[in-house]
């Protein structure tokens, strides 16, 4: 009987950025530690100083110790340990060189799963408006993008912030309850550095090497006078200093549809900051920590200790390549990236640019954050041809939007089609039972029933695989993304 011819896997859209560095992602994290080590070798009041600073505790040589031999329950070393997952939230802001110094344009999420052996890193757009609840009656919300939650306690921007949101970690704080109830993730320590910092940092270090994959022309690049200027870069591989790294990582309005999009700030930053780590670890990069100690000790705020720096470098310092997922939440762009978030008002009124969640409570999010991105390697190697192809007639592009969250997982995506309607979501299996894992991951993920079914029976779509596995999204489906 004909079978139709396999098609070639999709490429995913993380293609360039996800093969070129994929080592340990927190950048920030191996920078601090190499300033503690080095540090130690300089003056115990010079190494004393940057600790407080940076985590406002002065150095407990004997506590650190302890805590070296058996951690103590709940510390990020005890969780490594234990294999229990690790969050970390790192946020990048103005500082006092920006007319809104505590806004974080730059807000990743970092997952360390010990189980797997893998490390999550998700972007989190600063447009994203969420109902944030800091204050004093937890019934009372404000409407704003998930960029102001920092400055929130830093600031008289609203009154009546509650007591937990107080102290020299109140900014993460906040920041930590309002992404966590985005992602669905707890976090256990927090890093926020400035632009100043970032800056310092990659002059320190030399400047750092990064690939685009087009060219970033942005006409209205924010200068330091409430104004604008032009910058440009050329696709390619290029070597980039403070200034020209921090340019890259903030540009929002670039001509380039693909620069110009959430996805594509997203990646750039993800890049800069894996640049910066793999700057930092090298020969040189030690011989520059004095130099770092001075760009780190007024500019980055950290809820960290020594031991949860050198728990987190210790485990994942020889992480294979593979180990690293890197992914974002993404609204929709005219190249058709966008998964999770839409564009309309959702609450700041029209005229302003926001970002909301298709699905008001998180769900689909939690929901991807915990099921979707940690996906077993045993699942990966059956290597399974996977298509999500769309029967929900209320939701037209919804075949294109799952396809574009699940890119980064690893599955062996093709091209997304459009089905025939269909009320319940199908897992159509064309292999006879060849991926049983892939199959049961599916199911798990999507619901709905698995159907045997061959190049015929039942009759395909245009440009439907017949031959692996095949999602039919239903009806039903669409609801749950939409939070109906």
């Amino acid at each position: 009987m004909f079978r139709s011819r396999p098609k070639r896997a999709r490429r995913s859209r993380y293609s360039v950025s996800y093969r070129l560095t994929r080592s340990f992602p927190a950048a920030v994290v191996a920078v601090l530690l190499l300033a503690v080590i080095v540090g130690a070798t300089l003056t115990y009041k010079r190494f004393d100083d940057f600790v407080t600073a940076t985590t406002g505790h002065h150095i407990n040589p004997i506590g650190e110790v302890v805590q070296a031999v058996e951690p103590s329950p709940g510390t990020i070393a005890y969780k490594l340990k234990h294999g229990q997952q690790v969050n970390i939230l790192l946020l990048g802001m103005g500082g006092y060189e920006n007319d809104a110094p505590f806004l974080t344009d730059s807000i990743m999420a970092v997952t360390i799963d010990p189980n797997s052996n893998r490390v999550m890193m998700a972007s989190i757009p600063r447009d994203l408006v969420v109902r944030m609840n800091l204050q004093t009656n937890p019934d009372r919300v404000w409407v704003n993008k998930i960029n102001s939650a920092y400055e929130v306690p830093l600031t008289n921007i609203i009154c009546c912030v509650a007591s937990q949101y107080t102290g020299p970690n109140a900014g993460g704080m906040a920041a930590e309850h309002e992404v966590g109830k985005v992602t669905g993730k707890t976090f256990d320590r927090y890093i926020a550095v400035d632009f100043v910092a970032f800056r310092d940092m990659v002059n320190a270090l030399g400047g750092v090497d990064i690939c685009l994959t087009t060219n970033l022309d942005d006409l209205e690049y924010p200068d330091y006078s409430n104004g604008y200027r032009p910058i440009h870069f050329k696709a390619g591989c290029q070597h980039l200093n403070g200034e020209q790294a921090l340019e890259v990582a903030r540009s929002r309005h670039a001509i380039q549809p693909e620069q110009a999009s959430d996805f594509g700030r997203a990646r750039r930053q993800q890049d800069i900051m894996q640049a910066i780590k793999k700057k930092a670890t090298t020969v040189n990069g030690f011989a520059k920590a004095p130099q770092l100690l001075s760009a780190l000790q007024k500019n980055i705020h950290t809820d960290m200790t020594i031991s949860d720096m050198k728990a987190i470098y210790d485990w994942g310092k020889n992480l294979p390549d593979s180990s690293i997922i890197r992914v974002a939440l993404t609204g929709p762009s005219p190249n058709g990236d966008g998964n999770l978030l839409d564009s309309f008002d959702c609450g700041m009124g029209p005229g302003v640019s926001q970002l909301c969640p298709d699905d008001a409570s998180y769900f689909m999010i939690h929901h991807f954050f915990a099921e979707g991105v940690f996906i077993s390697p045993k699942t990966f190697a059956e290597k399974a041809p996977v298509q999500i192809v769309n029967g929900a007639t209320n939701f037209p592009n919804l075949d294109q939007r799952v396809t574009s969250m699940l890119d980064p997982s690893g599955l062996q995506l093709a091209d997304p089609v459009t089905h025939r309607p269909s009320t319940d979501t199908v897992i159509l299996d064309y292999s006879g039972g060849k991926f049983p894992l892939t199959t049961k991951w599916l199911n798990d993920f999507f619901g709905g029933t698995v159907v045997a079914a061959t190049p015929s029976n039942p009759a395909p779509s245009p440009g439907q695989q017949t031959y692996g596995l095949v999602v039919v999204l239903g009806h039903t489906y669409a609801l749950h993304w939409l939070g109906e």
